[in-house]
């Protein structure tokens, strides 16, 4: 059995090699050609699957490490019969995490905040615990889910008046709630000035040339994570936005093996086979001084470490080819994030930060 996969899926020879031969190359490179006498085709969302990839190929199962699936024609796949499996929730801690990263960099009052967020499902379902359980005011919009399945729902209007908006929904063209430029200009408009826009989901949710021309003021602050357009997203735009980051919110190196595993898994399923361990950390707990809920965030994961390093190659790239490149480079070359449970927080008889970091993951200890 050949096995083709993206190179960039962690822990991918170490799991699928014991069930054929694996061989690995950039997901955007990935073409027909590669395919010719494949069985099986691991991605992420940067390569698109669809006919004119896997048509007179002898692909049985596709595995994408991803929450999201709109870079797969599933119509597609259903017609050749042609197993899927992706990986709902893999990375959602992680964006969690990067969130609130964001937050505790640009917004110091957060936790007295209103934030709405759009899109409630693996992602924004577990930003929304996590916000409840500290204390934060939400508003969520999802047409898809009732109040017995997620508290705080309201309409998309008054998800617009919150302080915060984190948008989290993936990206739809058709049906009865389409989320293509879900935010476009007239809902921009809505959003007050002075709050803060996140979007973490898919880049083309938010209009991005609408974005980029109404707040040339900067009467919003905004972090980007998705682009429209990527690789070689808009110049102007990353100038102007507050944070910015190349894709990277799911990728924390707990979130990446989650992805490559629970693929790994529904493979070995469809094999009838048993699924092999899920390799685990033996890494000791790293002690951390902190004394805030933001100094433990930011000592685990600072967005600004991120959003400096792509300014710095994206600014000075030449051209769109140049700055494509470089979005990539930075995604496949992203240091090794964990998430805040490999971290430990010595409290001085705080009982009330104790309380927040336990939300989040962290260990907690006196002394």
């Amino acid at each position: 059995m050949k096995i083709v996969a993206d190179d960039n899926m962690p822990l991918v020879r170490e799991l699928f090699s014991p069930y054929g031969e694996v061989v690995t190359c950039p997901g955007r490179e990935l073409t027909a050609a590669h395919l010719v006498d494949a069985d099986v085709l691991l991605v992420r969302s940067v390569t698109p699957v669809n006919g004119g990839l896997l048509e007179g190929s002898p692909v049985q199962f596709v595995g994408s490490a991803t929450i999201g699936v709109d870079h797969v024609d599933m119509d597609y796949l259903a017609s050749r019969n042609i197993q899927f499996a992706s990986a709902p929730g893999c990375n959602a801690n992680a964006v969690v995490q990067y969130v609130l990263s964001a937050l505790c960099r640009l917004r110091p009052g957060w936790l007295s905040e209103t934030v709405g967020i759009v899109g409630c499902g693996n992602v924004g379902g577990r930003l929304y615990r996590t916000l409840r359980a500290l204390g934060v005011d939400c508003r969520c919009y999802d047409p898809f889910l009732n109040n017995a399945t997620i508290g705080g729902l309201t309409t998309f209007e008054r998800v617009l008046e919150a302080d915060i908006l984190c948008l989290h929904t993936p990206l739809t063209i058709g049906g009865p709630y389409p989320t293509h430029h879900l935010l476009n200009e007239p809902a921009l408009m809505n959003f007050a000035p002075g709050g803060l826009l996140l979007n973490a989901g898919r880049g083309p949710v938010v209009d991005n040339v609408a974005l980029l021309r109404l707040n040339r003021g900067e009467q919003w602050q905004v972090v980007l994570d998705v682009w429209e357009s990527e690789p070689a997203i808009s110049l102007p735009l990353l100038e102007q936005v507050s944070m910015a980051t190349p894709h990277i919110a799911g990728y924390s190196e707990d979130g990446k093996i989650n992805g490559t595993y629970m693929v790994c898994e529904a493979f070995c399923q469809w094999l009838g086979q048993p699924s092999p361990a899920k390799p685990g950390s033996d890494e000791p707990v790293q002690w951390l001084c902190a004394t805030s809920l933001a100094e433990a965030v930011l000592a685990v994961y600072d967005i600004a470490d991120d959003d400096r390093r792509m300014r710095e190659v994206l600014l000075s790239a030449g051209d769109s080819a140049a700055v494509g490149f470089g979005f990539d480079q930075l995604r496949k070359t992203y240091p090794a994030r964990r998430e805040f449970q490999h971290f430990g927080v010595r409290v001085d008889s705080d009982e009330y930060l104790a309380g927040q970091l336990d939300t989040l993951g962290f260990t907690t200890a006196e002394g």
